[in-house]
């Protein structure tokens, strides 16, 4: 007989931002909870940098353009979100109120000392509306430094909620060896990877870490077209004059043998759902458990700096 807290919904949310605007995005953010929970889903993912925008020109604008990337820069800051602020405190109401727990991706001010530098920050909120944790990316990824700081090991960690335990990891991070191992060490058994990778490689690379974690996987990225970004951002013009999505999804669920439960979603945007049955985890781990009777602590070792 199944055990039903063993077996539930989860949803991924594959969507743009509206770009820029906190405010309308957290009013989205808002409306998209309320959806993921009338189809039954105890957990939803978003995506990297979904409050408000992830900066997607620091890719295409050449470093030279001073006025464009300071303007971009002081656009992205000003429309980031302090944890807690009232930003927040909207979307862990609409969690408590729907009974659903939320991770979503955000750009966070550094509020701790000059709130004037940004964080690439992976925001939990449980069902019933408390902000849990969070985790800010260990190391942006090329040309994100130019915008984003490094975070470090103390926000490396595990929230026991009533759709598992959860963890995650942002974008590329998911790619350290070391930083997976931390979030399987914790026991994790649904794992979130909010990104911007949206490439067949990445999708082979979220098979790989659902099977070598033993967990299901939520990858969620945005789906965002050119029409997304307002006429009036001067960078739009460095992107190829046929190009219509600057980001075409790929989100799924994996299950813990590296299968997918549903198929990578492209050029859409939709609330992915999927069921979860969190006794298939065990079963994956009879034979390879990673941090468990894998590990071989005799001949490494291993710790996170806190």
């Amino acid at each position: 007989m199944k055990n039903s807290k063993s077996l539930f919904k989860v949803a991924v949310i594959q969507d743009s931002p509206v770009f820029l605007n906190k405010k309308a995005t957290v009013e989205k953010v808002c409306e998209l909870i309320v959806k993921a929970s009338s189809k039954g889903a105890k957990l939803v993912v978003f995506p990297e940098a979904f409050i408000s925008a992830y900066p997607d020109w620091v890719w295409i604008v050449p470093a030279y353009k001073k006025v464009i990337l300071d303007q971009m820069f002081s656009e992205l800051l000003e429309n980031a979100v302090s944890i807690p602020d009232d930003a927040t405190k909207k979307i862990c109401i609409a969690a408590k109120k729907n009974k659903i727990n939320v991770a979503i991706g955000v750009n966070e001010r550094n509020t701790e000392s000059s709130n004037s530098s940004i964080f690439n920050t992976l925001l939990y909120i449980d069902d019933k509306g408390t902000i849990t944790g969070k985790h800010r990316k260990l190391i942006p990824t090329g040309a994100e430094r130019t915008v984003w700081a490094q975070g470090d090991g103390s926000t490396i960690n595990g929230y026991d909620t009533s759709a598992g335990r959860i963890a995650g990891l942002l974008c590329w991070e998911n790619f350290m060896p070391l930083a997976r191992n931390a979030v399987y060490s914790m026991g994790t058994q649904i794992h979130v990877a909010p990104t911007w990778d949206s490439s067949d490689g990445w999708l082979n690379a979220m098979k790989f870490i659902a099977r070598e974690g033993g967990m299901f996987l939520l990858n969620s990225c945005q789906a965002i077209r050119i029409n997304d970004v307002p006429a009036k951002y001067e960078f739009k013009k460095y992107y190829p004059e046929e190009k219509d999505w600057i980001n075409k999804g790929n989100s799924c669920v994996v299950d813990p043998a590296g299968n997918f439960i549903t198929d990578p979603e492209i050029e859409k945007k939709k609330i992915i759902i999927a069921e979860v049955n969190l006794e298939k985890i065990s079963a994956s781990k009879r034979i390879f458990d990673v941090t468990g009777h894998y590990s071989r602590p005799d001949d490494f070792n291993f710790s996170v700096s806190r």
